[in-house]
């Protein structure tokens, strides 16, 4: 019954990290998260949704940090008014 809860788990931050990643200090977290509980319960009996909730927990975390990549960028070059370095 532990590796369903873990599973669901993993599958809703997963989802959730899809738009948390526009936060990117929300959406790294979450999306960590998300990985951590999907890669515990891939052997359960919910194989199917540890591994969509591993997928999308994946996705969002590179969404986070290309964000806060591409932010970081954005602010150093001076290309944002008033947040220059």
């Amino acid at each position: 019954m532990e590796g369903l809860k873990m599973a669901i788990a993993s599958l809703v931050l997963g989802i959730i990290s899809l738009v948390a990643w526009l936060i990117p200090l929300i959406g790294v977290p979450v999306s960590i998260v998300g990985l951590v509980l999907g890669c515990k319960t891939i052997k359960s009996e919910k194989k199917a949704m540890a591994i969509t909730g591993l997928v999308l927990s994946i996705i969002g975390l590179i969404l986070s940090v290309g964000f806060w990549a591409y932010s970081a960028y954005l602010i150093s070059t001076g290309q944002i008014p008033g947040l220059s370095l």
